[in-house]
């Protein structure tokens, strides 16, 4: 699932993102100044309050190391802000699954971002708590060190709704209100998720937010999920994920059907301000 139990990419089954040759050096070092201070892996594991296998997970450059974590491995190692300085280097992205990350390379420049969701509310709108209650919802669930780096993963995307960025994404999203009445987490949860809504919306001039009604007899988005984006060049790429997959796609055919559904789409769900009235009147209503 896309920004569901897999937030849009981001890891899930209990996988670990590829090796890459910058993972594998930053964890050569780590492993290094480990051996220096005399400490087996269980004793540093022991000293960063982190499990075994996430220690060795980030020395054999298999796990994007949280920002905790090269926090106190530089303190217990006395590493003098090597680690920290290393860790900007990086160049995988932390807690995104492989088959997303060229989608997610689109949507950190894209001009313009259309997404139509009938599974979960999308990661770029997702408060942390709905995140974290969506992550645990869906089998296997992950460790404590795999669901932060997931959550962290979701809502580092959130930097692309700014309106300081240059210029601005413009970026449309459909909802179906079933996705909100489901509760996802339980009522606190949704009552954040609305508040969260309601305030992209009325800050965000650059963010337009509709809901597809629960009762829409026509409805062009039977066949799942869209994802449309648009380059600096103005070329159109689209995305389609399933459990465990996703397909960037390029073809002008298949961009030209996504649109004309996405379009339909709009036209059927509630316009932006009954949109906004509807949000609003749902978080009164918890």
């Amino acid at each position: 699932m896309a920004d569901g139990a897999v937030d849009a990419g981001v890891v899930g089954g209990g996988g670990e993102p590829d090796v890459s040759d910058s993972l594998r050096t930053f964890g050569a070092v780590v492993q290094g100044f480990r051996k220096r201070a005399g400490m087996t892996q269980e004793e540093l594991a022991e000293r960063v309050r982190y499990s075994v296998q996430t220690v060795a997970s980030v020395e054999q450059g298999r796990r994007f190391p949280t920002a905790e974590y090269v926090r106190r491995a530089e303190d217990v190692l006395d590493a003098g802000g090597i680690l920290s300085g290393a860790v900007r280097h990086l160049s995988r992205q932390p807690g995104l699954a492989s088959w997303f990350r060229q989608w997610a390379g689109l949507e950190a420049t894209a001009v313009s971002l259309y997404t139509y969701e009938c599974r979960v509310v999308p990661g770029l709108l997702q408060t942390e708590a709905y995140a974290r209650s969506v992550s645990l919802n869906v089998p296997p669930v992950p460790d404590k060190d795999e669901l932060d780096q997931r959550v962290a993963a979701r809502l580092a995307r959130q930097e692309l709704l700014s309106t300081a960025r240059k210029p601005p994404t413009a970026f449309t999203f459909i909802l179906e209100e079933a996705v909100l009445l489901r509760d996802t987490g339980g009522q606190d949860v949704t009552r954040g998720l609305l508040d969260h809504l309601v305030g992209l919306v009325e800050q965000n001039w650059n963010v337009e937010v509709q809901v597809m009604p629960l009762r829409q007899p026509k409805h062009a988005g039977l066949d799942g999920p869209v994802r449309l984006a648009e380059t600096p060049e103005h070329k159109w790429y689209g995305y389609s994920e399933g459990q465990e997959n996703g397909r960037l796609i390029a073809d002008p055919k298949e961009i030209s059907i996504l649109q004309q559904r996405y379009a339909k789409l709009r036209s059927q769900a509630l316009t932006p301000a009954d949109s906004l009235s509807l949000l609003t009147r749902m978080r009164g209503a918890l």
